[in-house]
């Protein structure tokens, strides 16, 4: 019943969370899922890295949805109340770690935002937070983006991966023959064998290629780079029963966790064909994840630490992130 109680409580705070973005990990040991495209650098250790003289200069705008807004991770920053903008997400730490005056610098990220957010307002409490692309001019120099994972809606698909782990628990306690290996992939596989979610990761690229086709018309002499999403669960899924339960399968932490790899291919690639270079922050994160262990922890748990966001970077993952950014820019 420890683990029924568990998922069901991950599945309520799924609804509320509104986080960007989603995944979890199969047994054994992972690896990231390859595209044609270039990968972008690991994290260094710490925070920052010191800026070279080759270091892009201001003015730099940072464009994203929570992930890059650092939700409920404190101080608060500035804009909308709505927006969850901290004063110390990755964009601050790596205007930061470039050495930028805060006139070189506009974070305009939100949480809950899509790609349609970017080139309109976006409503939201204390809002509404002006189009995100408004920020970018001729004078821009660099310019960052973590978006995407609203638009492929992951956070329903990690609902009902959820919701059918509880039911396939529901159902094994009554006939354990009658219980799935991964019951929500199952769902999302076509009679064919193919993957119903395809369309929608070809949806997310088509309109990622035109947002940093809108960026580089606005910020003709920018360097671009789209930023990917972290690791949220452990390679492990046996390390994640005192946080989740042993509801959800490890086939369906498997799929979730390869749904998340390929949300993060389709970034890379459409970077590659926009000539914008690809933050991975996927790799660095792992063993990071949600699960992990105190200063470990890069991403909060469904019950979360008091003032924090469920399923969302903490002050550590935005270290992280902030790392593997300042590796990629100055590199």
């Amino acid at each position: 019943m420890r683990g029924l109680t568990g998922v069901a409580g991950l599945v309520a705070l799924l609804v509320l969370a509104g986080c960007s973005g989603s995944g979890a990990g199969p047994a054994g040991q992972r690896q990231p899922v390859r595209s044609t495209a270039p990968t972008g650098a690991g994290a260094p250790s710490g925070p920052s890295t010191p800026s070279r003289p080759s270091t892009p200069s201001g003015p730099y705008v940072a464009l994203g949805d929570s992930y890059t807004a650092g939700l409920q991770v404190a101080p608060a920053g500035g804009g909308p109340k709505g927006c969850g903008r901290s004063a110390v997400d990755y964009p601050a730490l790596v205007a930061a770690g470039l050495k930028l005056a805060p006139g070189q610098f506009a974070d305009v990220s939100c949480s809950s935002a899509t790609t349609a957010d970017l080139t309109a307002a976006q409503s939201v409490t204390g809002g509404p937070n002006p189009p995100q692309l408004d920020a970018l001019s001729a004078d821009t120099r660099l310019v960052t983006v973590g978006i995407g994972g609203n638009d492929a809606d992951f956070m329903s698909v990690v609902k009902k991966c959820a919701e059918d782990g509880l039911m396939n628990a529901a159902a094994k306690l009554v006939d354990p023959r009658a219980a799935r290996s991964a019951p929500c992939q199952a769902a999302y596989t076509a009679a064919d064998g193919s993957d119903k979610l395809a369309g929608v990761l070809d949806t997310v690229g088509q309109r990622l290629a035109g947002v940093l086709g809108e960026i580089a018309r606005r910020a003709p002499r920018a360097k671009v780079y789209v930023v990917g999403y972290p690791a949220l669960l452990p390679a492990d899924p046996a390390s994640c029963a005192p946080v989740l339960g042993g509801t959800v399968t490890a086939g369906d932490l498997a799929f979730l966790d390869t749904q998340e790899q390929r949300l993060n291919a389709v970034l890379r690639e459409r970077a590659a064909a926009a000539g914008a270079g690809f933050v991975d922050t996927y790799t660095p994160s792992l063993g990071h994840d949600m699960c992990a262990g105190g200063p470990d922890r890069w991403i909060e748990p469904p019950l979360a630490a008091p003032g924090r966001a469920p399923l969302h970077p903490n002050a550590a993952g935005q270290q992280g992130m902030a790392a593997a950014v300042l590796r990629s820019v100055e590199g």
